[in-house]
């Protein structure tokens, strides 16, 4: 049995905190390159460019590729032979949140309610997707989920008998109704399947894989691209102002689901759609 401290793993979280919200992964500035190199129209060129010399200032200053630094979503994969000491590990992953949007001088996001609107100033609770795995080791991954594209994120529960074309018609349907408010071009995270719930959740854990790295199914690869290539031929372009460059990728997952039903979720990434990982 490993002992794994609350201590190290706030300590952990804070530092991917402040890690993901200025530094922007590879994959996503690999795709903003060559999306630039690509790109038809002068106003699309220029804003690919606005976006490259952003996250370059960003991560050389220590500053926020966003003002919106987003609500703290953590994916854990905690080994089953592993004993966590000095404490509740939700209690150490939000002090962990609050240590790091604190240290960085990030924006603090979170009401307290819903409805009545109370900021929590301090960006927590954080949410917190946990699953045991066999092994000895802890998985820490913080993804900052800014608002401005996940309220253009939708769920629609599809019949048995819906076909792979209708579920692309829903991606693009759903990035042509977002129009500029997502900060394109943007990354989608799908999820197929499961429940409603589960649907959500492997939509948003899409957003986690590499913008570059194809579904390893075929005919889910293919189905991303044929989304991928219909949202572009939209027209919409970078940050809406036109071009053939309004999403860098889309990432499908899915997972087995009743006989009744098809739950399919988008899940909306901006162009900085951020993440940072640790294993412990």
């Amino acid at each position: 049995m490993r002992e794994i401290s609350c201590g190290l793993i706030a300590e952990t979280v804070a530092e991917l905190c402040v890690r993901a919200n200025t530094v922007l992964p590879q994959d996503v500035r690999s795709c903003i390159d060559r999306a630039e190199m690509a790109e038809k129209s002068p106003a699309g060129r220029a804003v690919l460019r606005d976006l490259r010399e952003n996250y370059l200032l960003a991560e050389r200053n220590q500053l926020p590729i966003c003002q919106d630094t987003g609500m703290a979503v953590v994916f854990v994969e905690l080994g089953q032979d592993v004993h966590i000491t000095g404490g509740a590990f939700e209690d150490a992953v939000n002090a962990g949140v609050r240590l790091g949007y604190d240290r960085g001088f990030l924006r603090k996001s979170v009401v307290r309610d819903p409805l009545r609107r109370e900021n929590t100033g301090d960006n927590t609770p954080a949410v917190i997707h946990t699953r045991i795995v066999p092994g000895s080791g802890l998985a820490l991954t913080v993804a900052p989920k800014g608002f401005g594209s996940e309220n253009m994120s939708a769920v629609k529960m599809f019949l048995p008998s819906c076909t792979a074309d209708e579920i692309a018609g829903f991606i693009v349907e759903t990035v042509d109704r977002a129009g500029s408010n997502p900060c394109p071009p943007v990354i989608l995270g799908v999820g197929l399947g499961g429940t409603l719930d589960m649907a959500a959740l492997i939509a948003k854990s899409a957003l986690l894989r590499p913008a570059d790295v194809r579904n390893p199914d075929p005919f889910y690869a293919a189905l991303e691209k044929t989304a991928l290539d219909r949202i572009n031929a939209l027209g919409l372009g970078p940050q809406g102002f036109g071009g053939i460059t309004t999403a860098l990728a889309v990432n499908i997952e899915a997972y087995p689901t009743h006989i009744a039903g098809l739950p399919c979720v988008v899940n909306v990434g901006c162009h900085v759609t951020r993440h940072a990982r640790a294993l412990l």
